[in-house]
């Protein structure tokens, strides 16, 4: 698993049912679950990507679109895969994997990686102490509540996990406003690899886009 999956804190128990009496914790849905199982060997899962920013002089570069896919092959166990990442295309390559045996979505770690290099440059900030932030939101501070995903024109059960990890940080005089940003994933049992989106989204006092940077299953594409 990528280094901050590697990172992040053990669950006291699995996740049994999304109806379950008490919420998972963050880091087990995002980090901890066999997202694999239910993508089978020779299958591809894509994710459509973008990102736009609303800041002057436009310090994340101009506005993305492109896609994130995973193609699978069988792993030494039932529930893992073999994986190789097509990050973006051509010139917006970024490299990723392959990952070998990995039964969780690399597709969490992969983002927020990218993410964080993106915004450290703007902020001139260490990444270390922007992942720490994440870890300790998803650790400390995240709201779990059950959610509905449209899958194949029927709904299904999923989990929404929301941080807001920069909020009231000790540095956010020096974060240009994204101190507000939020961070939010869906995942869906039954949704392939199980992420549904993660989103990093941030807007100024007056309603206007710092950022939104966006990966969205794609269900046409499987």
């Amino acid at each position: 698993m990528p280094a901050l999956a590697e990172e992040a804190p053990k669950p006291a128990a699995a996740v049994t049912s999304v109806n379950a009496a008490a919420p998972p914790s963050a880091a087990d849905l995002l980090f901890e679950q066999p997202h694999m199982k239910n993508a089978g060997p020779g299958s591809t899962i894509t994710y459509d990507y973008l990102r736009r920013s609303g800041i002057a002089k436009g310090p994340f570069g101009p506005p993305l679109s492109d896609t994130v896919t995973l193609t699978l092959e069988p792993g030494k166990s039932p529930e893992a895969r073999d994986i190789r990442v097509a990050m973006f295309s051509g010139l917006n390559r970024v490299p990723a994997g392959p990952f070998e045996d990995m039964s969780g979505n690399p597709v969490v770690s992969l983002f927020l990686e990218n993410h964080l290099r993106s915004l450290a440059k703007v902020l001139e900030a260490n990444p270390r102490y922007l992942k720490l932030a994440i870890r300790k939101g998803l650790r400390e501070a995240a709201t779990v509540t059950p959610t509905k995903v449209s899958v194949g024109g029927r709904e299904v059960d999923g989990w929404r996990v929301e941080i807001q990890p920069f909020a009231k940080d000790a540095m956010e005089q020096r974060m240009r406003g994204l101190d507000k940003m939020i961070y939010t994933f869906i995942t869906a049992p039954e949704v392939p690899g199980e992420i549904v989106s993660i989103e990093a989204s941030s807007k100024n006092a007056e309603g206007g886009e710092l950022l939104e940077e966006k990966l969205s299953y794609d269900q046409k594409a499987g």
